[in-house]
């Protein structure tokens, strides 16, 4: 069973490798490119009602073929090019990326690029038991697991596929227990589904060492008929806490942190909010995403992309796909959030890519 530790370490992770600074790109607004996140497959073995729900995601969904996806060299090769136009920090997403088989392998691999100071990766945590040690032995900095209720009929309700809320307990201690540094937790906040269990998750994870990052329900893709009055604001998933538990603010750490992050007054660690709906974070995006796939998606709203894959495949040198990737960003624009503000829309743009494709 998931055990809490009152006195766990505060400490940052190790760099993923040993790295000089390097010269970054920036875009059409200035903003740097620092950070690379990589989905490894479009599957998952979840149905969140928000990322992939069943009606959308079925037993005839299309999902990707094995020789459509990158492979691990591939995927090394396009981020150690990343790395050298200043990508710092990789992620590692899906879908569910420790459903790609030998996943550890491919963190060993990125782990010996030079200029990378973090990999990390986001899970649903159902196979961190098993893969915690071999991924932090690969040299894997960070971990972050999505979950959305401590209550096991409203998390099996959620990820709609009756996963047991013990098992991903489970895998954040297994996490713990390999050695991780920094372990976050995610959890997306949907009005009248399980906004009234705020405090009951903040409570939980106070004084484990853990950081809680609290998100607002996002209109990212088609299929998870997002609507305004389904988002619950950072103001009041921030009140609903600090009616329990006082807490204080915190100055970021980096430009291009997305959490606005917050701290508990008696010295119980910290949590943050994430609230891209509400208080949107365009102006210092540093994240490009590449999906499973190959293609380079330079908003988490985008609609447009670039393909690497074909390039990769048909011979392109390392000097052409750096000025190709050069080149997007430097054209790059997207400010989405903040160009459709906090305004309530009936749903989002059909044409938008969904997050089970790109990552989050």
């Amino acid at each position: 069973m998931w055990k809490r530790n009152a006195h766990a370490a505060d400490t940052s992770a190790p760099p993923g490798a040993a790295a000089e600074q390097l010269a970054s790109a920036t875009d059409s607004l200035d903003r740097p490119l620092h950070q690379l996140r990589i989905s490894v497959t479009d599957r998952c073995n979840f149905r969140c009602t928000y990322c992939m729900p069943k009606r959308a995601f079925g037993s005839r969904y299309r999902f990707l073929k094995h020789s459509e996806v990158l492979s691990f060299e591939e995927i090394a090769r396009v981020t150690a090019i990343f790395a050298e136009l200043g990508v710092e920090k990789v992620r590692l997403t899906g879908g569910e990326p420790t459903l790609r088989r030998d996943l550890p392998r491919l963190v060993e691999k990125l782990a010996r690029i030079r200029g990378l100071k973090e990999i990390n990766l986001t899970t649903n945590g159902s196979r961190l038991t098993e893969l915690a040690v071999p991924l932090r032995d690969a040299g894997l900095s960070r971990v972050t697991v999505s979950l959305d209720s401590l209550d096991d009929d409203t998390f099996r309700a959620m990820n709609d596929v009756d996963f047991p809320v013990g098992r991903v307990l489970d895998g954040l201690e297994a996490a713990r227990a390999a050695g991780f540094p920094k372990i976050k937790v995610n959890s997306v906040v949907k009005r009248g589904l399980n906004d009234s269990a705020v405090p009951e998750i903040a409570e939980f994870f106070r004084w484990t060492g853990i950081n809680l990052r609290f998100i607002e329900f996002m209109d990212v893709g088609t299929t998870n008929r997002w609507q305004m009055q389904d988002v619950i604001p950072a103001e009041e998933i921030l009140a609903l806490v600090s009616r329990r538990f006082p807490i204080e603010p915190l100055a970021h750490q980096y430009r291009g942190e997305v959490a606005e992050r917050w701290r508990y007054a008696d010295g119980a660690g910290e949590l943050g909010v994430i609230a891209s709906v509400t208080r949107p974070f365009c102006g210092d995006c540093s994240r490009i995403r590449m999906s499973a796939d190959g293609r380079l998606y330079t908003c988490l709203f985008g609609i447009a992309s670039h393909d690497l894959r074909g390039p990769l495949r048909t011979g392109a040198s390392d000097a052409c796909l750096s000025d190709t990737i050069g080149r997007l960003w430097a054209r790059r624009s997207d400010q989405y959030s903040e160009s459709r503000g906090g305004e309530a829309r009936a749903a989002p743009a059909p044409q938008k890519v969904e997050m089970s494709f790109l990552g989050g």
